[in-house]
């Protein structure tokens, strides 16, 4: 939503259907997606397998597709801007987003590789407590899940796994000065 808000022409590949997405849609792996006709690419490999959630109890011996690096190869390939987003565990290697620094009532942080040169944003500085359900957050946490994060077309469990609108947005709008396209 956010690349939609920024001004591109969204279309989304996934090997699992995506029942919600509100653009066009092809179910397929993303790995062997022809991207010849595409001016950008936005990629987000699964994230299970470089989360720290790996490490808990019930997570013991699962496994998950470590996809980052066959991206990544592929998209060298492509001489195409792109851009790879995943959880902080990840270590891409240009940078992050936090929703505090946009003004967001939550941490939520996530890592973007790019092969173009990005701004981040100051990152002010956390305020945690302990929420009920022992959950570590701050006071303007209290009372959101992630619905705040403006996804409404989302069920929750898909909103677990989705990055805010407001990061690819921003993203969204330096890529299009990247690629020399200005706002209307």
């Amino acid at each position: 939503m956010g690349l939609h808000r920024a001004g591109f022409e969204v279309v989304g590949y996934d090997i699992v259907f995506q029942k919600h997405y509100p653009f066009e849609f092809h179910q397929q792996d993303a790995l062997t997606v022809d991207l010849s006709g595409f001016d950008a690419v936005w990629a987000s490999p699964p994230c299970q397998g470089y989360s720290r959630m790996r490490h808990l109890p019930w997570q013991v011996g699962k496994v998950y597709p470590m996809l980052i690096e066959p991206t990544r190869r592929l998209l060298q390939t492509t001489h195409l801007p792109w851009i790879i987003e995943n959880v902080m565990d990840a270590k891409l290697e240009a940078g992050w987003l936090c929703g505090t620094m946009f003004g967001l009532p939550f941490y939520r942080h996530r890592a973007f590789e790019t092969n173009w040169f990005w701004l981040q944003p100051e990152h002010p500085k956390h305020s945690l407590i302990l929420l009920p359900g022992r959950m570590l957050g701050n006071r303007a946490h209290m009372g959101h899940d992630l619905a705040g994060i403006d996804m409404d077309w989302m069920t929750k469990q898909e909103r677990s796994q989705a990055i805010p609108p407001t990061y690819s947005e921003f993203l969204g709008k330096q890529l299009m000065q990247y690629l020399g396209i200005r706002d209307n």
